[in-house]
């Protein structure tokens, strides 16, 4: 496909002429037909956004970081005294030994380079762009709109949401354009936004198109919380502006799904909803400080819903796992708990809550609502800093171990107590307790869910198992109470666990 498709020939007017009266025609059908509808109905957008792009293509800058680290050129391989290649590798590698031996060159610079896209948020000199566009940079400059070249310092960074925050010196007599935050909270699908960037260098180019959806998580972080628009955004456009018809930004341009490179209409800006209370915590303390629960997660589908009894079905984020110096084990949170309101917003999956509990400051006490055993329960917490605790420990469970008894089947598993001869065929962890599986039925449910041989069920319907023969006792009752499935804890050799719904028809 040629680079740049040419335009369709224009109608003469003759055939202008000739194409008038049949849709004039159209036209009072379709006035007729739809008489009742709204004005709205027949909304085109608005007739320019020229005002706009006016109103605050000021405040938005190129960003240019540069990275110089030291190399060292490889080694000359030793080459047989008058081979043809001598001087060949010589040329290549830009040095010549002397008395034909190969000497080592001292330390050179490389220099890499990389182009993005940013706003002034503040006049005194406050930057905004993406984490990815200055990298390790040592040198970063801000180029305005009228060509000026400031540069800028990194007052902090966010690798998480892909933030950065920049200072520039600005000019006493040339001020500086900044533009506010607005709401992205209020911003619908269908609502028009445009952005504004420097696509393959070309700086100040101003694209338009709509809101496509929000919330959207394309698993590039652990916050992800996209407003996804058909804006184009392409290369170099990273760190920019997505603004509202207000002027206001609701959005900072981040990603795009493309499989050419180019822009395809589906492009990522981190919302200004998530982005406002990381800038503000950058600027104050140059580094993060987000709020800590201190437990693993997973999300609820409909069979774990069941196997639960949550009410009104598969919502919330189940609790897999706890840290033993974290904050829910201190306010009696337990495994199998199913977190469904934090802070008094609604947690509807598991990926909400990370977010949630982020953006909460550290050290507030705050209500969650939880559901176990079907039933709900609130308790508070006092939340810990995540900084400090980025790689949480899996949960123990340490349990008083019983005397494996005989090898038994149930739910497509072969299922064994631990003993001194699985514990060595597994590789299993020193000091994990539960049921060993043996063997998986591969046409089975718990095939299908992953379940495999080496692992061990920890929990029948949130009770311990420690033998084969509680399993089976455990599923047995499941059923008399009319369950359809039955929830397992389920965990694998080396004690990281996660539940693990098994349908019982």
């Amino acid at each position: 496909m040629p680079a740049v498709e040419s335009a369709p020939a224009r109608r003469s007017p003759a055939f202008a002429k000739r194409r008038l009266p049949a849709l004039a025609g159209a036209l009072l059908a379709l006035s007729v037909g739809t008489a009742a509808l709204p004005p709205a109905a027949f909304a085109k957008g608005p007739a320019s956004l020229a005002d706009l792009a006016e109103q605050v293509t000021d405040a938005v800058v190129n960003i240019s970081a540069s990275t110089t680290v030291e190399t060292r050129n490889r080694t000359l391989p030793q080459l047989p005294p008058g081979t043809p290649f001598e001087d060949l590798f010589e040329e290549f590698f830009n040095r010549r030994g002397q008395g034909g031996e190969n000497q080592q060159q001292r330390p050179s610079p490389r220099r890499s380079n990389s182009l993005g896209s940013g706003f002034i948020l503040d006049a005194s000199g406050i930057v905004i762009t993406n984490n990815h566009v200055i990298g390790d940079a040592n040198d970063i400059q801000v180029i305005l709109h009228d060509g000026r070249k400031l540069k800028a310092e990194i007052v902090g960074k966010d690798p998480k949401t892909d933030l950065a925050v920049l200072r520039v010196k600005p000019d006493p007599d040339r001020p500086l354009k900044a533009v506010p935050l607005g709401d992205s909270e209020k911003m619908r699908p269908g609502d028009w936004v445009i952005a504004i960037g420097n696509p393959f260098g070309l700086g100040g180019s101003v694209s338009a198109g709509i809101v496509s959806a929000r919330g959207r998580n394309i698993e590039s972080g652990p916050y992800d919380n996209y407003i996804q628009t058909d804006a184009a955004i392409n290369k170099g456009n990273s760190g920019g502006p997505l603004f509202n018809m207000n002027g206001e930004v609701i959005g900072i341009n981040t990603a795009i799904l493309s499989p050419t490179g180019g822009s395809v209409g589906i492009g990522f800006a981190v919302p200004s909803a998530t982005a406002g209370p990381v800038i503000e915590q950058l600027r104050q303390f140059g580094e993060t400080r987000r709020g800590w629960l201190g437990v693993r997660i997973q999300n609820v589908d409909d069979t774990t819903a069941e196997a639960l009894g949550l009410k009104g079905g598969a919502r919330g984020a189940l609790i897999a796992g706890i840290d033993d110096k974290g904050p829910a084990k201190a306010a009696g949170f337990e495994v199998g708990d199913v977190i469904t309101r934090f802070n008094n917003v609604e947690v509807k999956s598991s990926s909400d809550l990370p977010r949630i509990v982020a953006t909460t400051p550290v050290g507030k006490t705050v209500d969650v609502l939880t559901v176990r055993k079907g039933q709900e329960q609130t308790r508070q917490v006092t939340l810990g800093r995540l900084e400090d605790n980025d790689k949480p420990q899996p949960a123990a469970h340490n349990r008083p171990q019983a005397e494996p008894d005989v090898t038994r089947q149930a739910l497509g598993l072969n299922l064994s107590g631990i003993t001194d001869e699985t514990r060595r065929r597994f590789s299993i962890k020193d000091g994990l307790k539960g049921v060993v599986v043996t063997r998986v039925d591969p046409n089975s449910n718990a095939a299908d869910k992953n379940i495999k041989a080496g692992d061990l069920i920890v929990e029948v319907g949130q009770e311990p198992v420690t033998t084969p023969t509680e399993v089976t006792r455990r599923i047995e009752q499941i059923k008399k109470d009319g369950r359809k499935s039955a929830l397992l804890l389920v965990s694998n050799s080396q004690g990281e666990v996660r539940f693990v719904a098994l349908s019982l028809e």
